[in-house]
């Protein structure tokens, strides 16, 4: 049987239609293999707008959610409700649904196949479409490589009566609130959402839900094991994102062990710890599994550790002809990362298997208000990883940029990790714009750029680019201050110059 494809992509998520795309305008013959598709994400960005845009009117003018603890006694010309911010992602949604279509790829050149499958080593290797056993004929795709793009599922705890209670979960969360279980107001055609959530969990995800509901009216409880949300980021800023959580209302439970959750009457109760928290509903988001069940990966010699697949850092399985990417091999599901890792695997696949993923460079963010962002080292890694005497912590606030006060967004701050020549070896910024912030920087290590080097940029003012320039300077004045013989070099220059008659 002859090969028929340069590469086959087995997919289910953004993350493989993109490569179908990148793989289609590098001029490879590609079968994309989609049984369904999430568009969650985009339902999320959407919602977290709006709860922006109420938090941002309700400072202004006095913002009224009916049935909230914003109800203001007077009513109020400017009301959002759940709902109608659902409606509204609906909407956007189906505009990025109708950008990222099958319709699209297919006009391309790109064989789609909307149908289960699995993997079968012989006569060949190849990807069997159709299901032999319920007596139907099956496809058999042949590729020279292969690329697995299936995305994740929530991986749900074993807690003492979760299950028979019930729950929701990052991937059915915003088809709930949009044709969910709650009542139906006689205008509107959308149920009213539940007003009390316990969400379990310190995804980012978990964090920017969190703070979304909490901004459209919910009373929000955020409940996880450690002793603070996010452990990966800095102490410092973690206390500076929970503090801006509970000051949008989201009430934090840290260090607790959810054991057990029971239904009373139409209530759910959980117990987080010594607490016996009462609520609506439940959100579970403590972690993510690989969605490989069904592909017959052993018979291919595809292995998985703790429900994600093992890669290379040329992102090829322990099969070398099947490449994978996304949050399938592990980590937070960031779409920029995704897509390196589609660009990197693509080339190993489709090109020499040359290339290898290297994460210093590329920039992460939670999409909490303000941003969180960072990339490279947090300044606890690069203290561990190198002698504490090199490493160089610059901290600079929000409060001090003139575009900050301008706009009235002087919470946060940015920490620049380096060596103390000038190298970068990562960044953590909270605040406004920290996403776009975060880019430059990220540019710059990219490009092996040494801070003195960016002694030269000069950002529009007011911006909050300024940030960056604030934080060469104070490179400079560290650097200066740790040098003795400098200081006097420069002091006695000036003494001298000053005692020069012109």
């Amino acid at each position: 049987m002859p090969i028929e494809y340069d590469v086959v992509i087995i997919g289910g998520s953004l993350t493989a239609r993109y490569a179908a795309l990148v793989a289609k305008q590098l001029h490879a013959k590609v079968a994309l293999v989609e049984p369904k598709l999430n568009y969650g994400f985009y339902y999320h960005q959407a919602i977290s707008e709006i709860g922006n845009l109420a938090q941002h009117l309700r400072e202004s003018v006095g913002l009224s959610i009916p049935g909230s603890q914003w109800e203001t006694p007077e009513k109020s010309p400017i009301s959002v409700v759940l709902p109608e911010a659902m409606l509204y992602a609906q909407g956007v949604a189906s505009n990025i649904e109708a950008q990222h279509s099958i319709t699209n790829l297919a006009a391309l050149g790109v064989d789609v196949i909307c149908d289960n499958g699995q993997f079968q080593s012989s006569p060949h290797l190849a990807f069997a479409i159709g299901d032999a056993s319920a007596g139907l004929s099956q496809r058999l795709l042949r590729s020279r490589n292969y690329l697995l793009a299936i995305g994740s599922r929530p991986s749900i705890p074993e807690i003492d009566g979760l299950l028979a209670t019930g729950y929701l979960t990052l991937s059915n969360i915003w088809q709930f609130l949009l044709y969910g279980r709650g009542k139906y107001s006689p205008n509107s055609p959308t149920p009213t959402p539940p007003k009390n959530w316990v969400i379990l969990g310190g995804l980012p995800q978990s964090i920017e839900i969190a703070q979304t509901l909490a901004r459209l009216g919910c009373n929000v409880t955020l409940v996880v094991k450690g002793s603070q949300i996010l452990p990966s980021i800095d102490p410092e800023i973690a206390k500076l994102l929970q503090a801006q959580l509970e000051i949008d209302g989201v009430r934090i439970i840290t260090q607790a062990q959810v054991t057990q959750v029971r239904r009373i009457e139409d209530k759910k109760w959980i117990q987080a710890g010594d607490k016996a928290i009462e609520t609506d509903e439940i959100l579970v988001a403590t972690g993510q599994q690989a969605n490989v069940e069904g592909l017959n990966l052993a018979a291919v010699n595809v292995k998985w550790y703790q429900r994600h697949l093992v890669v290379n850092n040329k992102l090829q399985t322990t099969n070398p002809r099947i490449y994978a990417c996304g949050d399938v091999i592990g980590g937070y599901d960031f779409i920029n990362v995704a897509k390196y890792e589609v660009r990197t695997a693509l080339n190993n696949a489709l090109f020499l298997p040359i290339s290898r993923v290297n994460y210093r460079c590329l920039p992460l963010a939670i999409f909490s208000q303000p941003r969180l962002a960072r990339v490279g080292l947090t300044e606890k890694k690069a203290k561990q990883q190198y002698h504490y005497q090199e490493i160089l912590v610059l901290r600079q606030y929000f409060k001090a940029v003139a575009a900050a006060q301008i706009h009235n967004k002087t919470t946060g701050i940015c920490k620049l990790i380096l060596f103390r020549n000038g190298e970068i070896l990562g960044a953590e910024i909270f605040g406004t714009d920290a996403g776009e912030l975060i880019n430059i920087i990220a540019l710059a290590m990219s490009q092996n750029l040494k801070i003195q080097q960016l002694e030269n940029f000069s950002p529009i003012y007011p911006s909050f680019t300024e940030i960056i320039e604030q934080s060469v300077q104070e490179w400079h004045k560290q650097k200066l201050n740790s040098d003795l013989a400098r200081q006097e070099f420069i002091e006695s220059f000036f003494h001298f110059r000053r005692d020069w008659n012109i």
